[in-house]
């Protein structure tokens, strides 16, 4: 008789499908807003500077590259590679204090995304197959 691996609870397979979800739709959003910067600078608004002045073109690259690391890392949740929990997370740990410096331009919006940030991290850190009994 061969010893069978537990499966998952349905809420731990939930969340951790939801944080994989939110990483692809947050990957892609990236991947456009970086898009976005490289080629349409005249779309974003020239407002009163901040304390964080940054280029558009260095902006756009970094958005592009983790939108595609985010997109990658959310597939990579939903076949339960243990790589792509690693990588949503140090991603979105990344992407936390990058919202953080654009608060002054749209508040709500990306006070929002920093709190979406949070549950994503928490979601991937409480998924762990090996634990979660059904």
């Amino acid at each position: 008789m061969s010893a069978q691996r537990p499966s998952p609870a349905p809420w731990v397979v939930g969340l951790s499908l939801f944080a994989a979800v939110m990483m692809i739709v947050a990957g892609v959003f990236n991947a456009l807003e970086g898009f976005v910067a490289l080629f349409y600078n005249e779309v974003y608004l020239a407002g009163p500077r901040y304390v964080f002045a940054f280029d558009l073109t260095t902006w756009g690259w970094i958005n592009l590259l983790a939108g595609i690391a985010l997109v990658a890392a959310g597939f990579a949740v939903m076949s339960g590679r243990l790589w792509g929990r690693v990588v949503g997370i140090a991603i979105t740990l990344l992407s936390m204090p990058k919202n953080f410096l654009f608060i002054p331009y749209y508040p709500v919006w990306y006070l929002l995304i920093i709190a979406l940030d949070v549950f994503v991290i928490w979601a991937l850190c409480v998924y762990d197959r090996d634990s979660a009994a059904a």
